[in-house]
């Protein structure tokens, strides 16, 4: 348990200040200190973000920062692909949802650096 409260105030801080993480940070904790499946540490990390999500948006609208027309729209066209990927997650096996969520991370990481570099490099 103390395992899911960590994970959770963790993925809500780092949701908040990111932008993003919240999902990264749940998913691994589920499978963790659960001993949830993939599939239903993908579904529960689902519900989890929307109050994360909720809260960060109005919070960040009270600074100014939200841009409600970009982010329904957003929201709104990635349902069909939600539907997509929930399909796909319950017919792909176990081990390749864990290897693709573990490349998807490494990924984004990997951007997230080379951006950073190129940005201290040019600033």
């Amino acid at each position: 348990m103390t395992g899911l409260i960590v994970a959770g105030l963790v993925g809500g801080l780092i949701a908040g200040l990111l932008g993003v993480g919240g999902g990264i940070i749940f998913v691994p904790a589920l499978v963790v200190f659960v001993g949830a499946s993939q599939v239903g540490a993908e579904a529960t990390s689902l519900l989890a973000i929307l109050p994360v999500a909720i809260v960060g948006a109005w919070r960040q609208g009270s600074y100014g920062n939200l841009r409600l027309k970009e982010g329904l729209g957003l929201g709104l066209l990635s349902i069909a692909g939600a539907v997509a990927g929930v399909a796909l997650s319950n017919v792909i096996p176990q081990r390749g949802l864990e290897l693709g969520f573990a490349a998807l991370s490494l990924a984004i990481a990997v951007q997230m650096v080379v951006r950073t570099r190129r940005a201290d490099t040019e600033g």
